[in-house]
């Protein structure tokens, strides 16, 4: 019977990208997008420069004395301060302040600024203290949602395409040629950040003390305790889904579902089925990268369905039809 693990993580993946679309126009409303001008070709340069540079920097302070342990604080601490953004965006749409007794002191209780306060900083807590595979997929699941929605709301979908064809091209170099992909992928196992999904073979499994995944890798993927995949495997390809649900019309088609939802639904339909690609490959046993299979899969959905949409081949770069 084929393990709940190779369910699991493609739960992750799926959910992620519905809470993204879910957020998308929530977040636009809250003017959460990170550039100003969505349509142009170079809204994507930070992100690409965050991307490359990042893990370079983290394998570098990772070699010197002490620098695992200052990279997991100095992370952890980012993660929390962005979940508590995201979180508070989220909770926010939940009803107004709600004036506590007693009611002559005025004293006003924000649910969303409350609720996004606890969740983060227990998260934090629960990663620093004792991260679990559930704690750490549970804040990569929360974080991964609402990067999603950020970054599909900041780009439109010429950007979006740009940024999913470049990151494609430089994550089969960085697994396949320079591999250093490989060695970001043991130092974070190290570090047991939510930078990685984990799904392991059973719930017991316990991830703070489990080998290293240098020692997994060696292993038949049966043998293997668990799988993992990159956190940016799940965000990247989900830019496309909701950039795709931002930016195109709404105008009512098959069954009156509106053609930008049928089309962000098929992009995320283009890459399950490279995700499904991509397993197959893993079960080889070798590092595979994740974004030429997730990444070529969505772009590939995106120029059909818009094809067979909107029957036209600007494929919506310039902001609409």
């Amino acid at each position: 019977m084929r393990s709940a693990r190779w369910l699991g993580l493609p739960a992750l993946y799926v959910g992620a990208q519905l809470v993204g679309l879910a957020l998308a126009n929530p977040f636009r409303s809250e003017g959460l997008a990170t550039t100003s001008n969505p349509q142009s070709p170079t809204a994507p340069i930070f992100i690409l420069i965050v991307i490359v540079l990042a893990p370079l920097a983290i394998l570098l302070f990772a070699r010197r004395r002490g620098g695992l342990e200052a990279i997991r604080h100095v992370v952890l601490i980012g993660i929390a301060a962005s979940l508590y953004l995201t979180l508070y965006a989220t909770f926010d749409l939940l009803p107004g302040a709600v004036l506590l007794p007693p009611y002559a002191a005025e004293i006003a209780l924000a649910p969303g600024l409350t609720l996004a306060a606890i969740v983060s900083a227990g998260l934090y807590l629960a990663l620093l203290v004792e991260p679990q595979w559930y704690i750490v997929d549970l804040a990569g699941f929360a974080a991964g949602g609402a990067l999603i929605a950020i970054l599909g709301i900041s780009f439109g979908i010429l950007p979006a395409l740009l940024l999913l064809s470049l990151l494609m091209v430089y994550d089969a170099i960085a697994v396949y040629r320079t591999k250093h992909m490989v060695s970001l992928a043991d130092a974070v196992t190290d570090m047991k950040l939510p930078i990685l999904m984990v799904m392991p073979e059973t719930a017991e499994y316990d991830y703070p003390h489990a080998p290293p995944l240098r020692e997994q890798r060696g292993r038949p993927v049966e043998e293997r305790s668990a799988l993992f995949m990159g956190l940016g495997d799940v965000v990247i390809p989900g830019t496309l889904v909701v950039s795709a649900f931002v930016w195109l019309p709404s105008v009512p088609r098959f069954l009156g579902v509106g053609a930008n939802l049928l089309i962000a639904l098929a992009v995320l339909g283009g890459s399950l089925v490279g995700y499904a690609v991509l397993m197959r490959r893993v079960a080889t046993g070798n590092p595979q990268a994740g974004l030429p299979f997730l990444n070529g899969g969505a772009i590939a959905a995106y120029l059909l369905c818009y094809l067979l949409v909107f029957r036209s081949f600007t494929f919506g770069i310039t902001g609409g039809l």
